[in-house]
C-alpha cells in the first residue's frame, strides 16, 4: 500500500502509531539541526519532521526535495509541541523514518497555496495545478455534494435520471448551435444540444412522468463571468403538473441544496409577477437582499404624475418616466460621491444622461440638485411618497420608461455594493412569474419567444393568441438568486394546434416548423399529457453556493474568455485528411 491514511486524516488519538502517507511536497522549512516538510493531498496537509541529530543522511534528503514532488514516507505519529489550530491534522506531526520520491516536479509556474501568485491565464494554462490549490478543490467538494445532494432528493420524489442525446438536429432559433460534421452523412451535420428540450418532452409522451438529468449543454455564445459554450444543467420534466406543483418541486430541491451545503433553513420563497419585477427593480432578476424598491414620480405611458406642472425643469418635462430609490442613511454623501455616482450611470455601458439627488438631512431640511426648480415643501412631498425618513439620500433618474428603469437598476445594484448590503453569505431566492410570451424584434420585424417555443400561454390568455399576441402571459417561471437567475421554466404545449399557432406567430412556415420539429408535433397526436419542467443552471447555482461571480471556479476545466482553452489549445486546426474525411472543403486559410 502506498499510504495507510490520508494527509487530512490523522489526530491526536493517533499518537503513537507507524503509518505511510503518501503525497504532494507543500514546502519545506529547514531550522538547522531539524526539518519540517508540509505533505499534501486532496484531503489536507500533514506537517513531516526530520532530525538531523538522529537521522542526517534522512534529513538531507529531504531537504533536497523540491516543491510538487511526490513522495511517500514511512513514519510514527507524535504530538505537536507547537500546535497550529488553523488545520484539522495540527495537533500532531509525523516522525519520519523513510522517504520514497514517486516522482519529481519541476517548480512550478506558480504558488500552490490558498492565494496564489499567478493570473488567470497561467493558471488556466496549468489548470491541472490550480486544481490542487485549496480554494479550487473546495469548490470541486462543492459541486459533488451539491449533485450528489439533487440526485438524492430527485430520486427520493421517484423522478428517473434519463440520459438523452448529444448529436441530435440544429435548430438554429436562439443562441447558435455548435455543428458536429458527419463522416457517413457527406455534407449534414449534427448539432451540440443547447438543452434536452425537445427530448424530455418525448420522455413525457413515453409516459416516463418524474425525468430528470444532470446534463451538458452547448451554446455559441459570446463569454462572460457567467456563462462557458458548455456547461451543465439540472435537467427536469414532470407530467400531470400544474405550475404551482413544478414550483412546489423544485422550490423543495432549492431549501434542500442549501441546507445540505451550507447548512442554511431557508424559508418560503416570495413570489412576483414579471411586470412587478420590472416596475420595483428595473429587472426580471432583481437581487432582494435588500430593498431600495423603485418609486415612480411621473410615467405618461401608466399615468402617474406625482411632479407639479409648469416647474420649468426641462428634464421632468420632456421625460417618459421620472423614477428613483431611496437610501437609507446616506444623506451625508459628499459631493464627490454624488459626482462619483453620476459618472457610472453615464458611462457607455449604462447610457443615462444624468442623475438627480436630494438629500433629506437629520434636522429636516432638503439640498438637491434641482433646488433651483422645486421648492422644499415639493422636496418634502417626493420624501414622503419614497417613505424616506431624515438622513436618506432619494437618487432619481428621468427619460423613456424602460430605458430609465434598466438604469436605474444598475445604480440600484452599485448602491447595494457600494453600502456592503449584497452579502455572499445570506442567500435570498425569488420566484419571478408571468412573462410575456413574446417580445418583438424591431430590427427583424417579427416576434420571439421570450422563454423558448415550446412554452405554453396561461389559460386564461389562449383566445388572444393569435389576435394580440402581444398581450399573452407565458406560464413560465423563473427561480433567481441573489440577483442571478438560476433556473428557469415552464408549462409546456401538449397539443398541435397550438403549437402551430405559436410556430405561425414566430414566422415559421408550416414547412420549416415540419422539417425542424415536426418529430415533437407528431408526437403530441399520440397522447401527449399536460407537462411542464425547469432546468437549473448547474454550475451558477454552485457558484453562488460557493461565494464566487464567476462560474469557471466551479468548472474543472473551463474555457478562458474568448472560449478557448490554453491548456489543451483547442479550438485547433485539424488535419487535412480530417478536411476530406467530412467531405469539407477546406479553406485556404486554414490550409
Amino acid at each position: 500500500m502506498y499510504r495507510t491514511h490520508t494527509c487530512g486524516e490523522l489526530r491526536q488519538n493517533n499518537a503513537g502509531e507507524t503509518v505511510r502517507l503518501a503525497g504532494w511536497v507543500q514546502r519545506t522549512r529547514d531550522l538547522g539541526g531539524m526539518t519540517f516538510l508540509d505533505l499534501r493531498d486532496r484531503y489536507g496537509i500533514t506537517q513531516l519532521t526530520f532530525s538531523m541529530d538522529e537521522q542526517p543522511e534522512l534529513c538531507k534528503k529531504a531537504r533536497k526535495l523540491g516543491r510538487e514532488y511526490v513522495i511517500q514516507i514511512e513514519g510514527k505519529v507524535r504530538e505537536r509541541s507547537s500546535k497550529n489550530r488553523q488545520i484539522p491534522t495540527g495537533e500532531i506531526e509525523i516522525e519520519v523514518s523513510s522517504i520514497t520520491i514517486l516522482n519529481a516536479s519541476q517548480t512550478p509556474p506558480f504558488t500552490i497555496e490558498e492565494e496564489s501568485d499567478g493570473g488567470d491565464e497561467l493558471r488556466m494554462k496549468y489548470r491541472y495545478l490550480d486544481l490542487r490549490r485549496p480554494p479550487l478543490r473546495e469548490n470541486m467538494i462543492l459541486r459533488h455534494k451539491a449533485a450528489l445532494a439533487t440526485r438524492n432528493y430527485l430520486a427520493s420524489l421517484e423522478f428517473m435520471e434519463i440520459e438523452t442525446p448529444f448529436l441530435i438536429k440544429s435548430t438554429p432559433e436562439g443562441a447558435r448551435d455548435f455543428v458536429v460534421p458527419s463522416r457517413l452523412h457527406s455534407g449534414e451535420f449534427y448539432a451540440l444540444p443547447q438543452s434536452p428540450q425537445t427530448f424530455k418532452q418525448l420522455l413525457m409522451v413515453s409516459g416516463y412522468d418524474k425525468y430528470f438529468q444532470i446534463v451538458r449543454c452547448f451554446r455559441d455564445e459570446d463569454l462572460r463571468a457567467d456563462r462557458q459554450p458548455e456547461f451543465t444543467q439540472i435537467d427536469c420534466e414532470m407530467s400531470f403538473v400544474t405550475r404551482e406543483d413544478v414550483i412546489q418541486t423544485f422550490e423543495g430541491l432549492a431549501k434542500h441544496l442549501v441546507k445540505e451545503i451550507k447548512g442554511i433553513e431557508i424559508g418560503s420563497i416570495p413570489q412576483i409577477s414579471y411586470d412587478d419585477a420590472m416596475r420595483y427593480y428595473g429587472c426580471d432578476k432583481p437581487d432582494i437582499r435588500f430593498d431600495m424598491q423603485f418609486v415612480t414620480l411621473q410615467s405618461r405611458k401608466e399615468n402617474i404624475q406625482h411632479i407639479q406642472p409648469n416647474h420649468g425643469f426641462k428634464v421632468f418635462e420632456e421625460a417618459e418616466a421620472v423614477i428613483g430609490i431611496c437610501v437609507k442613511g446616506a444623506a451625508e454623501y459628499t459631493r464627490k460621491q454624488l459626482d462619483e455616482l453620476t459618472d457610472f450611470v453615464k458611462r457607455p455601458q449604462i447610457g443615462a444622461n444624468g442623475l438627480i439627488y436630494v438629500r433629506y438631512a437629520a434636522d429636516d431640511t432638503f439640498k438637491s440638485s434641482v433646488d433651483k426648480f422645486f421648492n422644499a415643501d415639493t422636496l418634502k412631498n417626493w420624501a414622503t411618497h419614497f417613505s424616506a425618513q431624515p438622513g436618506d439620500l432619494l437618487l432619481i433618474m428621468a427619460g423613456e420608461l424602460d430605458k430609465t428603469r434598466k438604469q436605474l437598476s444598475e445604480l440600484r445594484l452599485e448602491m447595494g455594493t457600494r453600502l456592503g448590503l449584497r452579502k455572499k453569505d445570506e442567500f435570498k431566492f425569488l420566484w419571478v412569474l408571468d412573462f410575456p410570451m413574446f417580445e418583438f424584434n424591431e430590427e427583424d420585424n417579427r416576434w420571439y419567444a421570450m422563454h423558448h417555443p415550446f412554452t405554453s400561454p396561461k389559460e386564461q390568455d389562449m383566445a388572444a393568441l393569435s389576435s394580440h399576441p402581444e398581450s399573452v402571459k407565458a406560464n413560465a417561471y423563473d427561480l433567481v438568486l441573489n440577483g442571478s437567475e438560476i433556473a428557469g421554466g415552464s408549462i409546456r404545449i401538449h397539443r398541435r394546434e397550438i403549437q402551430e399557432i405559436v410556430f405561425d406567430i414566430l414566422g415559421f412556415s408550416r414547412d420549416d416548423a415540419k422539417e425542424k420539429f415536426g418529430f415533437l408535433m407528431n408526437a403530441f397526436e399520440y397522447g401527449a399529457p399536460p407537462h411542464g419542467g425547469i432546468a437549473f443552471g448547474f454550475d451558477r447555482f454552485c457558484a453562488l453556493l460557493g461565494g464566487y461571480d464567476s462560474i469557471r471556479d466551479f468548472i474543472a476545466f473551463p474555457k478562458n474568455n474568448a472560449g478557448r482553452d490554453t491548456m489543451i489549445d483547442s479550438p485547433s486546426e485539424i488535419d487535412s485528411n480530417q478536411w476530406d474525411e467530412l467531405h469539407i472543403k477546406q479553406n485556404k486559410s486554414n490550409s
